[in-house]
């Protein structure tokens, strides 16, 4: 029997959700199949893998402690202990010493390589030396190198630190570094060490503290322009040395204190600064500072009005800094010489650039009702007649005259029309 239209869309449809069913359902067949093998699959692993740290080493560094007190030029040694507390041995480890730019190493042994690696991500930059020992580290046993890294302190060094890490295999290259160099002293081995040495960490960073100073700067800057300009302003902080400068894990950096002079705004600040009432509080992009290093702050200002004597400021924070004694070179001006005239220039200035009667920009001569006034770059309009400065009272004068003169001459025309119109 013919079925109609609607009923054969509707049977279709019935055999396509079938259809679909019956692929979902065979789909689903593999998959929790594939799901029941990977499940039993990552039983196994874990189970493997559980057995396969119950077994593993487990290397720890340690032997040093945080040294104070050192002083530039000296050199010194880094006793540091290799400790297996793992339930196998190891059979070969490297041990990496790393040390921050005031400092560097007196000699590297041949079994060692060098590498000098830059400051990136706010890491700063170091000095790596990365040592192999082709032999077994045992377990519960305590290991030394027989013979200490030495270490001397430059000129630059303060506050500084060494960080120590062990492996059971090799590290590799640092790829922000310059191609590692193969050390050129004999050849170092480990040695069992005195019992309670061992440490507790693969890695241990060991501050490094210098007696050093460093003579903290700031730098001013002179401002010129119109009223109305937008004028860059850029202030430094800087390191003269002869110490580096690097804060410590949570500790602030130096601050600088920026006060713009008054009849200014601030039209964009350096990401680094924030307002703080009339100034604006600057930090560091990093938390350390090179000796000979700058910080820049450029700000952009905008002159609002003209203030007479108007001076701001850049100054370091009032903390106590033991590390900067001099403290006569923490502050600086900020200057600034408006030109052209008033705030917002004079009266003779803005209706003589309304006349259009063909008046020069720079002011010198013309037919505008003022005669005096000019246009600065900005558009501002602004006084710029010498006599006007002075108070002399020629120009008005001149001025009135000339108003007058045009006055009169305009009645004269209106009378004229009047009359040939009555005559008409």
């Amino acid at each position: 029997m013919p079925m109609p239209p609607h009923n054969r869309r509707a049977s279709r449809a019935a055999v396509a959700a079938l259809g679909a069913a019956g692929l979902i359902a065979l789909a689903a067949a593999p998959a929790a199949s594939a799901a029941s093998t990977a499940s039993t699959a990552s039983t196994a692993s874990t189970a493997s893998t559980a057995s396969t740290d119950e077994t593993a080493p487990e290397l720890v560094i340690g032997g040093i402690e945080p040294i104070d007190g050192v002083q530039p030029g000296s050199i010194f040694d880094l006793p540091v202990t290799v400790a297996n507390k793992g339930t196998e041995a190891a059979e070969k480890v490297w041990v990496t010493y790393a040390v921050t730019r005031g400092l560097d190493f007196a000699e590297v042994p041949s079994n060692c390589r060098a590498q000098q690696v830059r400051s990136y991500d706010e890491m700063p930059e170091r000095w790596t030396v990365v040592c192999g020992f082709d032999q077994a580290v045992e377990q519960g046993v305590v290991y030394t190198p027989e013979r200490p890294l030495r270490v001397k302190a430059l000129d630059r060094a303060f506050n500084d630190e060494l960080l120590l890490r062990v492996d059971e295999n090799d590290p590799g290259a640092d790829e922000n570094g310059f191609p590692p160099v193969a050390g050129t002293a004999p050849a170092v081995k480990l040695v069992e060490g005195h019992a309670g040495g061992e440490g507790s960490a693969r890695v241990v960073i060991v501050p490094i503290t210098s007696v050093n100073t460093a003579d903290y700067q700031v730098t001013g800057a002179a401002l010129k322009g119109r009223v109305g300009e937008t004028v860059p302003m850029k202030v430094e902080f800087i390191n003269a040395g002869p110490a580096w400068v690097m804060a410590k894990v949570g500790e602030r950096t130096a601050r600088v204190m920026v006060t713009p002079p008054a009849g200014t705004s601030v039209v964009k600040a350096p990401g680094f600064c924030k307002a703080k009432g009339d100034a604006y509080e600057c930090g560091m992009s990093q938390r350390a500072l090179n000796e000979g290093g700058r910080e820049a702050y450029a700000f952009q200002l905008k002159i609002d009005k003209r203030v007479p004597r108007a001076k701001g400021s850049v100054a370091l924070s009032t903390e106590a800094r033991p590390v900067d004694p001099d403290k006569s070179n923490d502050k600086a001006d900020i200057t600034l010489d408006v030109t052209g005239g008033g705030p917002t220039g004079s009266t003779g200035g803005s209706g003589g650039s309304t006349s259009g009667s063909g008046g020069s920009t720079d002011g010198s001569s013309g037919g505008a009702a003022g005669g005096t006034s000019s246009t600065g770059g900005d558009g501002t309009a602004v006084n710029g007649g010498h006599l006007a400065e002075t108070g002399s009272s020629a120009l008005p004068i001149t001025g009135v005259a000339a108003a007058a003169v045009v006055t009169g001459a305009g009645m004269l025309v209106i009378v004229r029309r009047r009359r040939a119109q009555s005559r008409n």
